[in-house]
């Protein structure tokens, strides 16, 4: 029984890790095949005829709509990480975009807006001490909370 319940967890526990790990070898794989089909379309332009060049190209495009549906099946079963609530700024709040060494004002970095989940968004992990990562309307942003500056800025990440 207990060997039983051992597996049972062991399973639900490795399956969104296998799940995660086959969809990094999707995209691997079909990055792979885009650039062998971008190489044999060179090829053919260079000493194949015009049905070669055709087929290569065709052969082309199939790799990359199939990159296309890759990619969004993977956001469509990871979509729920992905989405937040609407972000409602501080008073007075008006979106610009910033960039690194950006200062902010203590209010749009304060506990209402702290990721402290990072491992469930993939965001690396902020450095010891006095970094947090802050949500700014559908920016992430790597905050040193002493100064108030901007590490690091990842551009639309909530959609």
């Amino acid at each position: 029984m207990h060997k039983m319940i051992l597996a049972a967890l062991a399973a639900t526990v490795l399956t969104p890790v296998a799940a995660q790990a086959q969809s990094a070898g999707e995209i691997r794989r079909d990055n792979r095949e885009i650039r062998e089909s971008r190489r044999d379309l060179r090829q053919a332009q260079r000493y194949g005829d015009r049905g070669d060049i055709r087929d290569a190209r065709r052969e082309l495009r199939e790799d990359r709509q199939e990159r296309r549906e890759d990619w969004r099946d993977y956001r469509r079963t990871h979509q729920n990480v992905y989405r937040r609530g609407n972000y409602v700024g501080p008073r007075g709040y008006r979106y610009r975009p910033v960039s690194v060494g950006y200062r902010f004002a203590p209010e749009y970095y304060g506990r209402n807006y702290w990721i402290n989940d990072y491992q469930t968004y993939r965001l690396p992990r902020p450095g010891y001490g006095y970094q947090r990562w802050v949500r700014y309307g559908r920016d992430v942003v790597l905050v040193d909370t002493r100064s108030g500056r901007t590490v690091q800025v990842y551009n639309s990440f909530f959609y």
